[in-house]
């Protein structure tokens, strides 16, 4: 699967007490920018909910007037569920500022689990061999 991006502007209202990005409003754009992800590959958002957040790892500081880019792609897939990876860079650098992983579940009209049949590629790059495993840990 491919990396979907999202761009924001980090604005005053976006900041904790320590004048950086607050933890609670990187968290709602993370989960957005994966949801989106999930929900372009699997062309039924209204069958989407999140099950679990694995881990997003804040890994520096984000200050006001920053732009992140949020790329998610699906990592694993399941009969019913996907999880997806997340990164967010700053400006232009390739540097990891923030990532995780999120898992969602395909439901029917009434919240019970159906099947997406989404098929994922074999993984081709060290990365996506990587992102798997680690997708595959958390089902243990």
């Amino acid at each position: 699967m491919k990396y979907y991006g999202t761009y924001r502007l980090v604005k005053s209202e976006d900041l904790n007490h320590h004048g950086t990005l607050f933890a609670g409003r990187m968290s709602e754009w993370f989960v957005e920018s994966c949801f989106i992800t999930v929900a372009k590959e699997y062309k039924h958002p209204e069958n989407l909910v999140c099950r679990k957040v694995h881990e997003i790892n804040f890994n520096e500081p984000i200050r006001k007037g920053n732009i992140i880019n949020i790329e998610s792609k699906i990592v694993y897939t399941g009969k019913t569920s996907l999880t997806v990876y997340g990164k967010v860079t700053k400006g232009d650098s390739d540097k990891v500022i923030v990532d995780g992983f999120l898992t969602f579940v395909c439901v029917d009209e009434h919240g019970v689990k159906m099947p997406h049949n989404l098929k994922m590629d074999e993984p081709s790059t060290e990365e996506d061999i990587r992102l798997l495993n680690i997708a595959k840990s958390f089902r243990k």
